[in-house]
């Protein structure tokens, strides 16, 4: 009888993970809805030295998981490196209290290794509730997600507010908080998610190194030399170039030769081919997410510089508009899902290409509303607030046709034995995305980098010109697309 219940309904640790990983996005959302005007506003930072140091940090961020993925898959075990991970953050966020810029960057440090413990990890225990073929185990990441999108929504509207209204360091203080309570709820809720394999030390992680230290207990403490390697990497981020370009090289390389030896292996000419194919959904997602991720920075000073936020009377702080995504998410995700199902039963769901490239045009089009709001400007060369809802609409949408289906698309694209190696892939394209995001942001700077800062005049032309750019440009990618949508889905071999 108790059986069946727990098969109908969901097992108890999803609520446990559901509330951690919700209170671990408030602290990371909660930290970057504040970091590019803390930056401008408290440490006097030009706007393209912002953006720069926000690229390299949020592009740290999203390598971090492949490296902390394998610690805890071959030493740590998937709730320690979580509890690791949640420990480093909650530190890193208090750190930033310090108020310097040396503060900063040692809690970015240990926040990007944290993160690379706590999200790589989390995700898998959730994955380790259910068994093989179990078709809970959707609907169980689907609620997952939603977890997810609370948790930015409290922190891009309550630590966005407390942060700029009070004082930035009271909003990093909550995200700290917010850490702990993650924290707490992950650990005192252990006996729920207890079922799950691979949670304690694995059997090479407790082979003892020195005296009474194990291989993951180093592995615990080598990581905190990480944390001024990402202070390094940060302070000196045009060491980011060759990093990253390196790494795609290499991982190119590592996932054809794969792909050639899957041909020879199982004496089939398809595996090669998807690999071309995912390396090149790779450089597709990396310029999606390069201009989505104007977010936290251009669009953020944007915000705060040539948008009339005035609500009745109440102006909302420049970094709450970043709200706007995951409300829309929620508001959306649910309708979208329902959406494809339908499309499917009727043989009219749209091509995995065709759908990257309707992402895109869709964020394209968000950044081309910008010039709408133009026409709309008042005295103080301010655009209506509703220029920003609805490019974030557009945003979001574009989102929904993009992102939901790439982690599932890596799994089917990959042979199975280099599933995670294609998926660590797929995270560095994220992290490529938001360093170069970064960069793409410095070409709207023109404050307190060099020369005369620019008047608000002179400021929205700026921004409205590079938007538009970056909506043209955008553009063309997603026709590009379109056109090779055909010989890009032969390459996939069926894979839909």
């Amino acid at each position: 009888m108790e059986n069946n219940q727990v098969k109908q309904g969901h097992p108890r640790g999803l609520m446990t993970l559901f509330f951690s990983e919700m209170w671990e996005r408030v602290c990371y959302y909660g930290m970057r809805v504040l970091l590019t005007l803390y930056l401008v506003k408290s440490l006097m930072k030009g706007d393209a030295d912002a953006a720069l140091i926000y690229g390299a940090y949020t592009g740290l961020v999203y390598a971090a998981p492949i490296l902390g993925g394998k610690m805890a898959d071959k030493y740590l075990g998937y709730r320690n490196a979580v509890l690791l991970g949640a420990v480093l953050m909650a530190i890193g966020e208090f750190l930033i209290l310090g108020g310097s810029e040396h503060f900063l960057l040692i809690g970015m440090g240990a926040l990007i290794v944290g993160n690379g413990y706590f999200k790589a990890n989390i995700s898998t225990i959730v994955g380790k509730l259910y068994e093989d073929g179990d078709p809970r185990r959707d609907s169980g990441f689907t609620i997952f997600y939603i977890g997810i999108n609370i948790g930015a929504l409290l922190a891009t509207t309550v630590i966005a507010y407390v942060g700029e209204t009070y004082g930035f360091k009271y909003g990093f203080g909550l995200a700290g908080i917010g850490m702990l309570l993650g924290l707490f709820i992950f650990y005192f809720g252990r006996d729920n998610y207890a079922a799950a394999e691979g949670l304690g030390f694995t059997e090479e992680g407790k082979q003892k190194v020195a005296g009474p230290l194990n291989k993951a207990h180093m592995v615990s403490i080598l990581s905190l030399v990480l944390i001024p390697v990402c202070y390094f990497l940060i302070q000196n981020n045009g060491f980011m170039d060759y990093i990253l370009i390196g790494l795609f090289i290499f991982i190119s390389f590592v996932l054809v030769k794969a792909g050639i030896d899957a041909d020879t292996t199982e004496k089939v000419k398809m595996w090669k081919d998807r690999m071309i194919a995912l390396l090149i959904f790779m450089v597709i997602n990396i310029a999606f997410w390069a201009c989505f991720e104007q977010a936290g920075t251009s669009l953020t000073l944007f915000a705060d510089r040539n948008v009339d936020r005035s609500i009745f009377g109440w102006e909302m702080p420049a970094s709450m508009t970043q709200f706007f995504n995951p409300f829309f998410i929620i508001v959306f995700g649910s309708i979208f899902s329902v959406m494809w199902v339908k499309l499917a039963k009727k043989g009219k769901n749209p091509s995995i290409p065709l759908k990257f490239a309707f992402g895109i045009l869709q964020l394209a089009l968000g950044f081309l509303v910008t010039n709408i709001g133009l026409q709309f400007v008042n005295e103080a060369y301010q655009v209506p607030l509703l220029t920003l809802v609805v490019l974030y609409l557009l945003h979001t949408t574009g989102e929904l046709f993009l992102s939901p289906i790439g982690l599932s698309m890596v799994t089917k694209l990959s042979p199975k034995n280099i599933a995670g190696t294609a998926m660590g892939a797929w995270f560095l394209s994220f992290a490529i995305a938001n360093y170069v995001g970064g960069k793409i942001a410095t070409l709207t700077g023109g404050h307190g980098d060099s020369g005369e800062a620019l008047n608000a005049a002179q400021g929205l032309e700026k921004y409205t010109t590079v938007f538009s750019t970056i909506g043209f440009v955008l553009i063309g990618i997603a026709v590009l697309i379109i056109i090779f949508s055909k010989p890009l889905k032969k390459l996939m071999h069926g894979v839909e």
